[in-house]
């Protein structure tokens, strides 16, 4: 079957099952972080645990909507372009899916490409024991909330919000799958100066993806010439990702890639609630050197 027939189907069977479930129901907390139950579950939690990580692997680490599937692409593409070879299939995040998928994944040849959307502090031990290399890719919080809003309201998998500025309040509090963006900032600053950690932004891949896939190809020790690194930025764009959506992942590609804009904030947020935002990030984030790198003033100030 191929990969993408099976993610339609995996998607189709996801959604119908949704259906039945209260709002409720489609979250649940594990260890203090809320986490969509379509796609997680404690007995992969556990299992996920003892999972080992590679000092080879290519870890890529993201807040949900701060271009996770976009990144991860061209981490395929780099890599397998490379080796002059078809990529395997995309996998999924790390804690999404069954228990026994960890069997599959240890009989992948490196380098393997694994991604997740867990906070610091939930990764497996395994990624400081072996020094695993861990690309951590952030967007400003304001784009970020927008865009987790429309994914909310988009897939039968997570909990509709009536309104943006009910769904506001819940990002602000925290209450949203993966919990708070500010948190998850919070942790990874404490970290940004390890020699095994690199910190990428959203915005700095749309102003010049090139320059990006450079540094990431640099930091992963994968050795391009410049025309496979002109070849990965000319596929790796985000509008033409976009238009492969459909071929990479099904009916919920349009959903995945919605805009990628940045800026979109400003035809949501109102003035109280921008301020509000600003005043939370100058508390957690204010000086810090993570903070410096958002370069919030530029991208969220109106």
């Amino acid at each position: 079957m191929s990969n993408l027939k099976r993610l339609v189907e995996i998607n189709e069977k996801l959604s119908a099952a949704a259906k039945d479930k209260t709002p409720e129901e489609l979250v649940f907390t594990h260890k203090g972080v809320l986490y969509p139950s379509m796609l997680c579950s404690p007995e992969t939690f556990q299992a996920l645990d003892a999972f080992q990580l590679r000092a080879d692997d290519l870890l890529l680490v993201s807040y949900p909507k701060c271009g996770t599937n976009w990144t991860v692409q061209i981490l395929h593409d780099m890599i397998y372009t490379v080796h002059g070879k078809e990529p395997p299939p995309l996998m999924a995040m790390l804690e999404f899916g069954s228990p026994d998928k960890f069997e599959s994944l240890n009989q992948i040849p490196p380098r393997r490409v694994l991604t997740t959307h867990l906070h610091r502090d939930k990764i497996p031990r395994s990624m400081e024991v072996n020094k695993v290399k861990t690309l951590v890719v952030f967007r400003n919080p304001k784009d970020t909330a927008v865009s987790l809003f429309h994914f909310y309201n988009s897939l039968a998998l997570l909990p509709n919000y009536s309104s943006w500025d009910e769904f506001f309040e819940y990002f602000m509090t925290g209450k949203v799958i993966y919990s708070s963006w500010f948190e998850y900032a919070i942790a990874w600053n404490e970290h940004i100066d390890d020699e095994n950690v690199m910190v990428l932004m959203f915005e700095e891949m749309k102003v010049d993806l090139e320059a990006a896939v450079k540094k990431i190809s640099v930091f992963f020790g994968v050795h391009l010439t410049e025309e496979q690194i002109l070849l990965i930025t000319e596929r790796g764009g985000f509008k033409a990702m976009k238009e492969r959506s459909s071929e990479t992942h099904g009916s919920v590609g349009s959903t995945i890639f919605r805009k990628g804009d940045v800026g979109d904030w400003k035809n949501y947020f109102s003035e109280a609630q921008s301020r509000e935002m600003d005043a939370k990030f100058e508390e957690c984030l204010g000086g810090t050197k993570l903070g410096e790198m958002m370069n919030y003033k530029t991208h969220c100030k109106s």
